[in-house]
């Protein structure tokens, strides 16, 4: 909808630049000679209406429009080309070809551009304010369509060296995963053989905690390396602290925290995950959301899956978050979320104030064989 008005509003632009010069033509040259400038002008509109089916091939076909208006105007003694409509029309598909298409393409559009632009002093009439008239053209479509792919490419610059980072983190996160399961297998392998001297028969008892510890180790690890993949991008993950901790450690308004009942034991990457999209929200509600009065954080759990909802009551005037996305701490806490098979939303409240809610599969859930619960979760005090 929002490009067809877009289309509109340039539709009715491009005739009303095409009858004003038509006017003025009639009225210094006489009848007859606004024909060919306006039939240039409405060729090359309507190409640039055309632009997003092909944004090359229409700002080519523009250009090749233009070259020969000029040569027209100069071998026919017309208005020198091109005329208003045409420098109009050249700016969209130029400034199009700018923002959108690969680089080498962009340059070639962009240099014919200008070489339309300087060729207008060939035309017909040469006129030093029809020289102005298509170079202030062509300079605008160069700013129109370099300054946004210019600032599309130090956002993605910025979000891939958030992402390097996460990644790093990561590589730490690993380090510890594997270091805390291979440390139970060697725990239990210890234990079998003190087992095997005491009492044989439980042997085969003991060797199946080693098998299933090791498939944990392998199950856990699996996950970890996967957020490090470069398709989807990791997501930051915060160290294995308290969220206790953290909420008492927050500068902002009051928190209320809500946990699980009793000491849950959840694998150590969906308690990280945890922990790194409340420490997230929280630092969002600090820096954009002043009005702020209160703060819940809940997590619970659902069958096989947590869910996390951090939510405060600013008012309208304060948020000034935008949409999920928007910012570099927002991406990663939902591609970690998408990493490990949830999903997570963020967005304003129709009772007021806003709401980050994420839902997290319990990929495996720890079980007492010796070793401490809170090795893969947190504790709670």
């Amino acid at each position: 909808m929002r490009e067809r008005w877009e289309a509109a509003g340039l539709g009715v632009a491009f005739a009303v630049v095409l009858a004003e010069w038509a006017y003025r033509i009639v009225d210094s040259w006489g009848g007859g000679y606004w024909v060919a400038g306006c039939v240039a002008g409405a060729v090359v509109g309507v190409l640039a209406l055309l632009r997003r089916r092909a944004r090359l091939w229409t700002a080519v076909a523009g250009l090749a429009v233009a070259a020969v208006a000029i040569v027209v105007a100069r071998l026919f003694g017309l208005p020198a080309e091109p005329g208003p409509g045409v420098a109009l029309a050249l700016s969209v598909l130029v400034g199009s070809a700018l923002r959108r298409l690969p680089v080498p393409q962009a340059a070639g559009v962009g240099a014919g551009g200008l070489a339309v632009a300087l060729g207008s002093q060939f035309s017909g009439s040469p006129h030093s304010a029809v020289l102005a008239l298509n170079l202030g053209a062509w300079l605008a479509a160069l700013a129109g369509g370099l300054g946004p792919r210019w600032l599309a490419a130090r956002r993605a610059a910025a979000a891939e060296r958030v992402r390097r980072s996460e990644r790093l983190e990561l590589a730490r996160e690993l380090h510890d995963v594997v270091a805390h399961h291979v440390t139970c297998v060697v725990l239990q392998a210890q234990a079998a053989q003190l087992v095997a001297r005491k009492d044989p028969g439980r042997v085969a008892g003991s060797l199946a905690d080693i098998e299933a510890a090791g498939s944990d180790a392998l199950a856990a690890t699996r996950r970890v390396v996967g957020l490090l993949r470069e398709p989807g991008g990791p997501a930051a993950f915060g160290p294995a602290e308290r969220l206790g901790e953290l909420v008492a450690h927050f500068g902002g308004p009051p928190v209320a925290l809500r946990l699980p009942d009793g000491e849950p034991a959840w694998p150590s990457e969906v308690a990280g995950t945890v922990y790194r999209l409340v420490q997230e929200s929280l630092t969002n509600i600090s820096r954009h959301a002043p009005g702020a009065g209160a703060v819940t954080v809940s997590v619970t759990q659902e069958d096989e899956e947590l869910v996390v909802e951090v939510t405060d009551d600013a008012p309208p005037a304060h948020r000034n978050r935008g949409r999920l996305g928007g910012g570099y701490g927002l991406v990663g806490m939902r591609e970690r979320a998408e990493a490990l098979g949830g999903t997570l939303s963020a967005g304003p409240r129709p009772e007021g104030g806003w709401a980050v809610h994420a839902r997290l599969p319990l990929l495996e859930r720890a079980t007492a064989r010796g070793t401490s619960a809170g090795a893969g979760g947190w504790e709670r005090r």
